[in-house]
């Protein structure tokens, strides 16, 4: 969105950076609601990547991931084996890898998809709608972590992970419960970083065109 030099694209992937591991270790970034733990961590990703394109936004992700991953290794509830390798599956003496796939990739997706979605929406509606345009972005990257996240536990972990909530859903409808997370704390992230983001950035372009003189693309 703007022509940052590379030492300013540096300083405020650190910037953001910092963001993410202060939310997530002042237990802001993640909540705990019983074995699930919704988390805002998205919001700072994707405006990160809105202001600096989907390379940087993708480094963002990694650091999403990362924090996530660290998170459930020192703070963990019963199912956190599912982002972190280091801790034993159920019934084992060790982690799983695939556990970095659960943590990583979706994350790293929420500061590229987004980007798309913002340039795709700038292409098709009034330049009057760009907040509104940030706002969806924003709502792109919560609906991103949360279906990927989701879908990925099941599809790698399945009974492993069911088994370890506190009320295991029968094996026939497992994914009933995952679509059940994603109607409530999936909705509420949705909803969160939908208004967060396009607050922010509304705000945000304002002072970077007022004060910094950056040139847009």
């Amino acid at each position: 969105m703007y022509e940052w030099s590379k030492t300013q694209k540096i300083a405020i992937t650190g910037m953001f950076t910092a963001i993410i591991f202060l939310l997530t270790f002042m237990g802001i970034g993640f909540i705990t609601i019983g074995a699930f733990r919704p988390t805002f961590l998205m919001v700072p990703v994707v405006i990160g990547a809105l202001l600096m394109g989907p390379k940087y936004g993708a480094v963002l992700g990694f650091m999403f991931g990362l924090s996530s991953m660290l998170f459930a290794t020192f703070n963990p509830v019963a199912t956190s084996f599912v982002f972190s390798p280091f801790l034993n599956m159920p019934g084992t003496d060790s982690g799983s890898w695939l556990a970095l796939v659960v943590a990583f990739v979706p994350r790293i997706l929420v500061g590229v998809i987004p980007w798309y979605v913002f340039v795709g929406l700038r292409k098709l509606l009034p330049e009057k709608l760009t907040i509104a345009n940030y706002a969806v972005a924003g709502l792109t990257g919560a609906l991103t972590n949360t279906l990927l996240v989701l879908h990925l536990i099941v599809l790698l972990f399945g009974d492993s992970w069911n088994l370890a909530r506190a009320t295991p859903a029968p094996a026939d409808a497992l994914y009933a419960a995952i679509w059940g997370m994603i109607a409530t704390n999936g909705v509420v992230e949705a909803i969160v970083a939908f208004v967060l983001v396009g607050a922010i950035m509304g705000a945000l372009v304002v002072v970077i065109d007022k004060t910094m003189g950056v040139k847009k693309r």
